[in-house]
């Protein structure tokens, strides 16, 4: 997955972190330098895994902030658990849940970040609708994903490796916009960050089946993008 996954995080951001954490971590994106993290705020990461984006997000809000981590899995919440302690982030808590059904109350988080998880979940209207019950009044989502610029062909859609991948879930930029919109959000913007060549080596652990000529016919279809919008106050 490197073609998705590498060179996202400078090294100064990194400092003071366990290197199995870095290495066991996986995005499209670093949401928590373009969320714009604020001190004193409280953040959410949906889907935090090893728990990178959230101890980042731990020190850049500082001490009176603080950062949540969601996650299904008893094992990867035993890692980012792990991994804070090692790190000595004391301003950070691991809850175990759904992103469809977050474990938080209304209006208690400032902002809400993901790292390429979204367009796993099968039921993203629900994600979004949750995401912004739980925001505060003027609370803002920022996150980092993969979109489509076109379709995908059925035989993509329905490969699991290419799910895995973070490709065969991800939702066209229009209708991610509109999901966004549909749940209650303003000010909605969405940056292309990366775009990504199929036809490359590293590009073949994610769609291994594919033809030179369906390769020719996704270039330039798939996409990392950073998210933004904003809770009505």
């Amino acid at each position: 997955m490197d073609i998705i996954t590498s060179d996202l995080y400078q090294t100064g951001d990194l400092e003071g972190l366990p290197q199995d954490l870095i290495a066991a971590s996986f995005g499209c994106g670093n949401p928590t330098l373009l969320a714009q993290l604020n001190p004193g705020e409280v953040v959410l990461d949906l889907g935090s895994g090893a728990g990178l984006d959230v101890l980042l997000s731990a020190k850049r809000v500082g001490p009176q902030g603080k950062a949540y981590g969601l996650d299904m899995t008893d094992e990867m919440l035993s890692v980012a658990r792990t991994n804070q302690s090692r790190s000595g982030v004391n301003n950070a808590e691991f809850l175990k849940g759904h992103i469809e059904d977050i474990p938080l109350p209304d209006n208690t988080v400032d902002v809400i970040i993901s790292n390429c998880v979204i367009n796993l979940s099968a039921d993203k209207d629900e994600v979004l609708k949750e995401a912004h019950r739980v925001l505060k009044p003027g609370g803002r989502i920022a996150v980092s994903d993969i979109v489509l610029s076109k379709t995908l062909p059925p035989k993509i859609q329905q490969d699991l490796i290419a799910w895995a991948g973070c490709i065969a879930g991800a939702l066209k930029m229009e209708e991610y916009q509109l999901k966004l919109a549909a749940a209650g959000f303003q000010d909605i913007e969405l940056e292309i960050t990366r775009s990504y060549d199929f036809s490359s080596l590293d590009a073949k652990t994610i769609l291994p089946d594919l033809s030179a000529s369906e390769v020719k016919d996704i270039d330039g279809a798939v996409l990392s993008a950073f998210i933004r919008a904003r809770k009505s106050i």
